[in-house]
Formats: C-alpha cells, structure tokens, sequence
C-alpha cells in the first residue's frame, strides 16, 4: 500500500493492528476497517459532532483525526459504552427511557460528549448540560429529551455502586 503505514490502537478494549493509508480518517477506519458503524460522519467538518469518539477518555471528533495519529492511543466508540452485552450504560437506559433519540443519527455523538461531561461533572444543571452538548447538532431537534436524559443518567451515575 503506497504511503502506509502500520498502526496498533485499542477500541473497545481490544487491540487491532492494521495497515492503513496515511490519509485515512479515523471515522473511516472504524466504519470500513472495524466495522463499528456507529460513529456517523455528517458534516465531515468537526461541526456537527456525529463522529465524536473518546480517544484516551477525552471527547474528540473522529471525522479530523487521521487514524495514524492513535496510534498506540484508546479508543471508545458508542458500541462500547454498554458494560456488556446484555446491558446498557445509565445513560443509554436514560436515553431510551427520555426519549432522547429521534432519527439516531446524532445520538452516538451525544452519548460519547455526555459520558465525558457527566464523568467530569456528576451533578450538573440543565444550563451545563446544554453547554456541554452545544457542539453536537440534533437536526430533529430532540434537545429537551436529550437534556432530559443526561439529567436522569447523572442521578442514576451517583446512585449505582461504586
């Protein structure tokens, strides 16, 4: 493969080694690599936040990073938010449960921006809410459920045992 070059990153907790091309994004080396078609790609800009993935724990924009720059970095996508197969994180539960989701399309952006935000600030207000996901667009304008939702996740984040 002209101008490629080998990677080994962690995604959802396992390892994947690859040989990419230097200009793929990592959007694209999830989806098409790895399959994990969960992170969308909308405006393809860093605008929209549909391609928010955590990388090191940290929010970042999938669709501006090219997949060479994590290598040896983690990786986590919405497919690996749930604590198994069988369950949902907290905030998914209060996702489903708001109906903070219309169309899901912006969904695993929000889901991936709020597990950092309500990790960072376990007891928010409606206002740092909003904030928090200011950067993630909701073309059906689901917010209120959406704000709903990360609300009731904190309180059950801090009422699930340690």
């Amino acid at each position: 493969m002209p101008h490629s070059r080998n990677i080994a990153l962690t995604v959802n907790g396992e390892r994947y080694e690859r040989e990419v091309e230097v200009r793929l994004m990592l959007a694209d080396f999830l989806r098409h690599h790895l399959g994990l078609t969960g992170t969308h790609l909308g405006c393809e800009h860093g605008v929209c936040g549909a391609c928010t993935i955590l990388l090191d724990g940290r929010s970042a924009r999938s669709c501006l990073l090219l997949a060479v720059q994590c290598d040896g970095h983690d990786v986590m996508t919405v497919e690996g938010i749930a604590p198994s197969a069988d369950a949902l994180h907290p905030l998914q539960e209060a996702f489903r449960d708001h109906h903070g989701l219309q169309c899901g399309f912006c969904t695993p952006g929000m889901l991936t921006t709020l597990i950092e935000f309500l990790r960072e600030n376990p007891d928010p207000t409606e206002e740092e809410v909003r904030i928090a996901i200011s950067g993630n667009l909701c073309r059906c304008t689901g917010y209120q459920g959406i704000v709903a939702a990360a609300l009731d996740a904190a309180k059950r984040m801090q009422a699930a045992p340690a």
